[in-house]
């Protein structure tokens, strides 16, 4: 929803600027019309239009306090009458003592004036308390905007840490599993494994908080995560990584690899006793990235290859961030899964 910014307009300074020029207006017509003195005419409109300036900037605070939620309209309607009409008759008996204090010969002309002041006075009041509630209202509905704009951001980064959190490596378990087999069998590859373990969580720690990162600086994570499951699978286990340069510096979503890494490992190594070769290639594509991650797998054993809550995750994630659809998208061709993701391209400033 758009709205009219009200920040940068002066509420006061253009009510200052009507009650000029209505003065104006009346010192034209009580010199060219009345035919009354201009030093006369002059002091009256100053007095008049002070006074008026004062009254309809103290009109701001009743009608903030008459809130249009919390009264209804024929309340409402009766105390802003009230208010007018009290407010006229103050203004125009103290301007009418102001004046003819100041000229005494001015009485006869005042009074003679005095209901047709009087009339626009409370004329001008009403319209100003009008104005009042109509400029309320409206910051009113910006507020509700803004808050409500705050709050879908929230929900978003909500659902984001969420997301995000849900495709954390839930290999650790198994990881240190390995570990302590290892440690028996084979204490040098335990030792290594549990280095680039403790890298991997420290890493991934560590960025929990940002938002994007370089594809190098991802792709380090991805390594990582790789060297650890190649200790656990060895052979089972081949990867490659290809990417041109100009991806390297290209941002993407952190830790948006390392659950389809991992949904490759899952259902490609897990339910095949055959090697399989994990491949990651990048390249430019228009005014995106593309990437392409592939895996073999045995379609007698698997019938799914991983189109559940890890890829609906990453689609979900895409969508919040890029507030585009499409952007992730799947291909089986014979015995090969790939997983395709298109990024905007986008660099550190």
């Amino acid at each position: 929803m758009k709205i009219l910014n009200l920040k940068n307009i002066d509420y006061r300074k253009i009510l200052t600027l009507i009650n000029v020029i209505i003065g104006f207006l009346f010192l034209l017509f009580m010199y060219f019309v009345e035919n009354i003195e201009f030093e006369l005419a002059i002091v009256d409109v100053i007095i008049t239009c002070g006074l008026f300036i004062l009254v309809t900037f103290a009109l701001w605070y009743p009608s903030n306090y008459f809130n249009i939620e919390s009264y209804s309209l024929p309340i409402l309607l009766l105390n802003n009458f009230i208010i007018a009409l009290l407010t006229s008759i103050f203004t125009m008996t103290l301007a009418y003592l102001i004046i003819t204090l100041l000229k005494p010969n001015y009485e006869t002309y005042y009074i003679s004036t005095f209901s047709l002041r009087f009339s626009f006075g409370t004329l001008w009041i009403v319209i100003v308390i009008i104005l009042n509630y109509v400029v309320i209202f409206y910051k009113n509905i910006a507020k509700k905007v803004l808050a409500e704009s705050k709050l879908n951001s929230l929900i978003a980064e909500a659902e984001l840490k969420s997301l995000k959190y849900q495709i954390n490596p839930h290999f650790i378990f198994n990881s240190l599993n390995s570990i302590s087999s290892l440690t028996i069998t084979n204490p040098e590859k335990a030792q290594e494994m549990a280095i680039n373990l403790s890298q991997f969580l420290r890493k991934i720690l560590a960025g929990n908080d940002v938002k994007k990162v370089s594809l190098e600086e991802e792709l380090k994570n991805v390594e990582l995560y790789l060297k650890i499951e190649k200790v656990r699978f060895e052979n089972r286990l081949e990867f490659s990584i290809n990417l041109t340069d100009d991806c390297k510096s290209v941002l993407i979503p952190n830790m948006i690899l390392q659950p389809l890494i991992e949904n490759c490992i899952k259902h490609g190594v897990y339910e095949s006793s055959e090697t399989i070769h994990i491949d990651f290639n990048c390249s430019k594509n228009g005014n995106y990235i593309e990437i392409n991650i592939s895996n073999n797998f045995d379609p007698k054993l698997s019938n799914k290859n991983g189109e559940g809550i890890g890829l609906q995750n990453i689609n979900s994630r895409l969508k919040l961030i890029y507030n585009r659809p499409n952007l992730i998208s799947i291909k089986k061709l014979d015995n090969v899964f790939t997983v395709i993701l298109l990024i905007p391209l986008e660099f550190k400033k």
